[in-house]
């Protein structure tokens, strides 16, 4: 096994072997925490709005969700160069769209920063509650630490690091404060029916009916009990949640080292970094920094 030799900030990218990101962002239950945070996403009307309005989600059903893997791996597991021209290029895309709110009819900017923090705190809590569902133990400690380096993430899309939640008890807080501002509305159903039944062709249709229940409605399922409530449908017990999203887990964790060798072209990002760095830098829950 090669051993690590005078590696530059920049080769270690945003946050590096030694940090709780790097060791479960290559957990295949971040793609449960990425369906589910969709689903969040969806209940904050102005949020809803700029997709519906402004994403070619219904022509690229796949689009949306491997752009968003892509910036998730390249954040993670890229260089400081490549980290910072991702952040760069999302920035740019935002600054150029605009919605229009339904109910009131003003137009507004997608790169609104409540909006992009409102996208932020849905994704990175979706991502904590998915890997501790799954089976994935972080402490309290460690899920505090995840949040306060993801600060960094939100910092590439232009948030200011020091106003977005660095910690589960300053996440918990902000969804409080957000709450009232959640509900559902004609975007969010939308994008509950397409996350069902993505409309897909070809061979990928007859994946559909194996993905609705074991991946969108799971990952639904996640959703605490007030989003589920807002979204007006019914998930799973919790019960049976908590052992099928354990149980595709494993499954993955199986397949997915495999895919990883048989096609450098999945997850390039977490790919060059091994290449980059070395078998010692491959991600391992046993390396998950104790505080």
């Amino acid at each position: 096994m090669s051993e690590p030799v005078a590696i530059d900030t920049e080769e270690l990218g945003l946050f590096g072997p030694d940090s709780v990101t790097w060791q479960v962002h290559a957990d295949p239950a971040l793609w449960l925490g990425g369906v589910r945070s969709l689903y969040l996403q969806a209940l904050h009307p102005r949020a809803v709005a700029g997709v519906v309005q402004n994403s070619d989600f219904r022509t690229d059903p796949l689009g949306r969700l491997i752009r968003t893997a892509e910036f998730v791996g390249t954040s993670t597991y890229g260089t400081l160069t490549q980290a910072r021209a991702a952040g760069a290029a999302v920035r740019r895309v935002h600054r150029a769209l605009r919605a229009t709110d339904p109910d009131t009819g003003e137009v507004f900017r997608v790169d609104d920063p409540e909006l992009l923090l409102w996208v932020h705190c849905a994704e990175v809590s979706s991502f904590l509650t998915a890997l501790g569902r799954a089976g994935c133990p972080l402490t309290r400690a460690q899920a505090d630490r995840y949040l306060h380096e993801q600060r960094q993430v939100a910092a590439l899309v232009g948030l200011d690091p020091a106003e977005v939640p660095g910690s589960l008890a300053e996440m918990s807080a902000y969804l409080r404060g957000v709450y009232p501002v959640l509900r559902r509305t004609a975007g969010s159903d939308v994008i509950y029916d397409f996350l069902h039944r993505p409309p897909v062709r070809g061979w990928l249709a007859l994946g559909v009916r194996v993905y609705e229940p074991t991946v969108s409605h799971l990952a639904y399922s996640l959703l605490p009990g007030w989003a589920r409530r807002l979204h007006g449908r019914r998930g799973y017990p919790p019960a049976l949640t908590t052992a099928a999203a354990r149980g595709l887990r494993a499954t993955a964790q199986v397949v997915l080292p495999r895919l990883r060798r048989e096609d450098s072209s999945a997850q390039p990002a977490f790919v060059d970094a091994m290449r980059r760095l070395g078998d010692w830098a491959a991600p391992s829950l046993d390396r998950l920094p104790a505080r």
